[in-house]
């Protein structure tokens, strides 16, 4: 099968490509020089000249809560282009099939645990990061509707919570969670700080999935593409506080300071549960505990940045 990975040299395309199920496929990754996304001509001739079978869209502009609240335009708008280019072109060039990745920041911020697929869109969305989240559920409306107006493509939608893992973002302005988490208790150990400052009181509750089981769900759902519903959850199905992933980190580090509040930071939505019945019914589990992904992640951080 002939298949095309956008953001191939992101966290997720990383980690398909080094994903020992994706020597079952003949991938296309090119590189944002290769091809830019953001240039609807160039996706469209692109697109003509390998036509491929099945599309996985797993580009995207990202980062933590704290870049997403100082560049809302920038997050809405490019991801915005990138979608709508791979999408439309896609259906104009007639490729059958494609998967696109969205996020759980696309469900209402009012609602808590167990968020299931019928929730997108009925309710408003969190301030921090409505940017983002906005062009998610254009991109997977997008899907919807393509699917509707040509009863030979199918065009679905994975929704993975919360990610961490190898070739993350380490940079704390850009960072997400749990590396930049791991890139603060290591300056605090390496520079014998005592204490290290979380965000918040730390009893918001989030998900994070360690990014090679996400790889490997999705090169599993190419394989059993028929079978994916149009619009599925992807998560552990299992939660844990801000302080319990700071705590986890620090076990694995071997730092033992302590931790201080600060109760005027934002923290985002009070907890974001993926309801995975469906990931469930189709036997796709992640395999890896967080001990575990944590061990592994740090491990990938020291030797990619001080060895």
């Amino acid at each position: 099968m002939k298949v095309l990975l956008t953001g191939s040299r992101g966290m997720v395309g990383k980690n398909i490509m080094n994903n020992k199920l994706a020597s079952e496929f003949n991938i296309y990754n090119p590189s944002r020089d290769e091809l830019d996304l953001r240039n609807k001509k160039d996706v469209y001739k692109y697109l003509e000249k390998i036509n491929p079978d099945l599309i996985i869209h797993a580009a995207g502009k990202v980062g933590g809560i704290g870049a997403n609240i100082l560049q809302p335009y920038e997050f809405l708008y490019e991801n915005l282009e990138l979608n709508m280019n791979i999408i439309s072109c896609a259906l104009d060039i007639g490729v059958k099939k494609l998967i696109n990745l969205a996020s759980s920041c696309i469900y209402p911020k009012d609602e808590s645990g167990n968020l299931s697929e019928e929730m997108i869109l009925r309710g408003g969305l969190e301030p921090t990061n409505e940017g983002y989240a906005l062009a998610k559920i254009a991109a997977l409306r997008m899907c919807e509707y393509a699917s509707a107006k040509n009863v030979n493509v199918h065009y679905k939608t994975l929704i993975p919570c919360n990610l961490y893992g190898p070739n993350d973002d380490f940079e704390l302005k850009t960072a997400h969670l749990v590396p930049a988490i791991i890139s603060k208790i290591h300056f605090a150990k390496m520079n014998n700080l005592k204490t290290v400052e979380i965000w918040g009181d730390g009893n918001a509750r989030r998900e994070f999935m360690y990014v090679e089981d996400l790889a490997n769900i999705i090169l599993r759902a190419v394989k059993d593409f028929d079978k994916l519903p149009n619009l599925m959850n992807i998560g552990l199905g299992h939660d844990n506080s801000i302080l319990q992933y700071y705590e986890t980190v620090a076990k694995v580090v071997k730092w033992d300071g302590d931790f201080r509040f600060d109760l005027t930071k934002p923290v985002g939505m009070r907890r974001k549960l993926l309801n995975i019945d469906k990931q469930k019914d189709l036997g796709y589990i992640a395999e890896h505990t967080l001990d575990f992904g944590i061990e592994k992640t740090y491990d990938f951080y020291r030797r990619s940045f001080f060895s």
